[in-house]
């Protein structure tokens, strides 16, 4: 199998001499006018080709067997080298074969004789670069293996930081402004997502003719822009849409394709992405989880400032905003007075606190 390969070698080699041989003589360069007309009278390009791929064909043949052996010798002896040196080598061939590339346009216009020096300096650089690797080994193992404990380390420090999730604000938690103070101390990490379709909707708001509409678009847009000139948060303006539909159905959407979390303060759009299976930080959950803890049984000291919605109550803030109905308290609006706390409502819309005059309770 290898004798007839080489022979086709031969075959292919020896036609491709012959067809440079007779571009050689018909420029001229290397017969005399004489001796080229009688080589052209006496046969074609073809027969020049076919003689030359004759020639190739009989002297493959005859150094066949030296060429099969000789190739059997170097695969024993390259399949006896080191798994270092056959690399080393491989890489200084790679680099000759690569140098070879870079110079031969400089030598590809040649003519004549000059056709051999494009082959000759790419078998002599491919010697070269394999002899120089081969001397190298040890210096490329170890820049290699230099290389591999980068690559492993930097892999390691890659699963061990952390990753950073997006947080994908909602226009009502825009306009609330918490957010802003919420980042200014580094309790949010990661990205914050600002929609382009909740700016549309805080441009409309800002833009809205009713004053209370106008002034709360344009408080939300402030404070964007707070959050991306004053604070150390990376902030990304997503672009795309996410088809037709309502802004709350849009923003589900974007966090299920950017599996991020979305941040709000309305406590429909907390139930709709809970239903949709999407993580959700309500800035009212973490404004009550960081208020002052109220159990009942405790007393506190309020102002009773307007009625209840039921009959005979009335109702006090605390300094946090928290909403206190007082019992019976309607008798004791604009006074300041002590109450007894006999239960607390706690939900993602906020916090209530039922409470009834102390002096009542003495009374009992």
């Amino acid at each position: 199998m290898m004798k007839r390969i080489i022979q086709a070698v031969g075959l292919l080699f020896g036609g491709i001499a012959g067809a440079q041989l007779y571009d050689w003589m018909h420029v001229g360069s290397m017969w005399s006018d004489a001796s080229y007309g009688t080589l052209l009278q006496s046969g074609s390009y073809y027969m020049n080709v076919a003689i030359g791929a004759l020639c190739g064909v009989v002297l493959a043949s005859i150094f066949a067997g030296t060429i099969v052996r000789l190739i059997d010798q170097g695969v024993q002896r390259t399949t006896a080298l080191p798994t270092e040196e056959l690399v080393a080598g491989a890489l200084g061939l790679l680099g000759g074969l690569a140098l070879s590339a870079l110079l031969y346009p400089a030598v590809s216009r040649l003519s004549g004789a000059g056709v051999v020096i494009p082959v000759c300096m790419t078998l002599f650089l491919g010697y070269f670069g394999v002899r120089i690797g081969m001397d190298k080994r040890a210096e490329l193992a170890e820049l290699m293996a230099n290389l591999l404990s980068q690559r492993s380390k930097a892999a390691a420090a890659d699963e061990e930081r952390p990753y950073e999730e997006h947080k994908i604000l909602d226009t009502s938690v825009i306009i609330d402004g918490r957010i802003a103070d919420i980042c200014k101390t580094g309790f949010i990490e990661g990205t914050l997502v600002i929609p382009e379709f909740v700016l549309e909707e805080l441009q409309h708001i800002a833009d809205s003719s009713d004053l209370l509409k106008r002034n709360r678009g344009r408080r939300g847009l402030d404070i964007l822009n707070k959050i991306q000139k004053e604070l150390d948060v990376k902030v990304l303006i997503y672009e795309g849409d996410m088809e037709d539909g309502e802004v709350d159905s849009k923003l589900v959407k974007l966090a299920k394709v950017l599996q991020g979390k979305v941040v709000t303060n309305d406590f429909n759009l907390n139930k709709v992405c809970e239903l949709q299976g999407v993580s959700v930080l309500n800035i009212n959950d973490l404004a009550n989880a960081v208020k002052p803890v109220v159990l009942p049984g405790e007393e506190i000291v309020v102002q009773v400032i307007k009625d209840g919605k039921e009959h005979g109550q009335g109702v006090a803030y605390l300094d946090d905003g928290t909403m206190i109905v007082v019992e019976g308290g309607r008798e004791y609006i604009g006074m300041t007075m002590e109450v007894l706390v006999t239960s607390v409502l706690q939900t993602s819309a906020g916090r209530m606190i039922f409470a009834k005059p102390k002096l009542l309770e003495k009374a009992l």
